[in-house]
């Protein structure tokens, strides 16, 4: 079943130096623009990550330093990425809990703006941990009867996980083939910041999710403990959860 668009939508998967959203990088990130015509686009391109990749990380992507020692930085690429996938949707494999916060980081580090609100966030991997509860490469064999060659090669996941949606949407009668829907039913928690530290309640309210404040209002929290926003902003957290924080009490201020 293809998808039904209202607007583009980007599959995208990064190859990075580690799973540390606030200090890894990117090495390699692939992307398939899909239009609602169904017009398809890909890009892949390396990057060099201005860091030493761990042996461990190479060994899983089979990318190594001197692989990117003469890519361009992150920094260089921003602008014309940032304009490549503006007004589109955003799905991957386990892109919502990795992927869209790390691609955020890279953003902010280098001063362009990612702008989430407009967008929906497809995770394919929570579609399927909720039908099927399994891997990538098991999702590909059991959707799509085929054998994922290449796995953890960037362009090859992508196309996997593009492939996966479209077969669960022929397969599963509940999933609407609509992005708005899937975005919703991919999410498995909504979270205010990508990464989780800060959360939505029942009520929609931003509440920490972490620490000794763990399920207070952000803005409550600021009020009684000022000090708070100092040592969050002080602190190893993602530039993003640094800019929802700061959004919240700016909010807070201005009412």
């Amino acid at each position: 079943m293809k998808l039904n668009l209202k607007k583009p939508i980007v599959f995208f998967d990064l190859e990075t130096t580690g799973v540390d959203v606030s200090k890894d990088r990117i090495v390699e990130i692939s992307i398939m623009k899909i239009s609602p015509n169904g017009e398809k686009e890909i890009k892949t391109r390396r990057v060099n990550p201005e860091m030493p990749i761990p042996v461990q990380a190479s060994e899983v992507h089979g990318i190594y330093d001197d692989d990117v020692k003469d890519e361009p930085t992150f920094r260089a690429l921003a602008k014309s990425l940032a304009k490549f996938i503006d007004n589109s949707d955003l799905a991957g494999y386990n892109s919502n809990k990795f992927d869209v916060p790390l691609l955020a980081e890279e953003f902010l580090r280098v001063g362009v703006d990612f702008d989430l609100e407009n967008r929906n966030l497809v995770d394919v991997q929570n579609i399927f941990h909720k039908m099927e509860q399994r891997t990538l490469v098991a999702a590909y064999k059991f959707y799509c009867q085929k054998e994922l060659v290449d796995a953890h090669s960037a362009e090859a996941d992508i196309t996997a996980t593009y492939e996966v949606l479209e077969a669960q949407l022929d397969r599963y009668e509940d999933l609407q083939n609509d992005v708005d829907f899937l975005a919703e039913f991919s999410e498995r928690q909504k979270t205010a910041d990508l990464v989780g530290r800060i959360v939505f309640d029942e009520n929609n309210v931003e509440v920490f999710n972490f620490g000794k404040h763990k399920g207070k209002s952000v803005s409550e929290v600021f009020k009684k403990e000022p000090s708070y926003y100092s040592w969050m902003m002080d602190g190893d957290f993602p530039q993003y959860t640094k800019k929802v924080l700061t959004a919240i009490k700016l909010r807070d201020f201005n009412s």
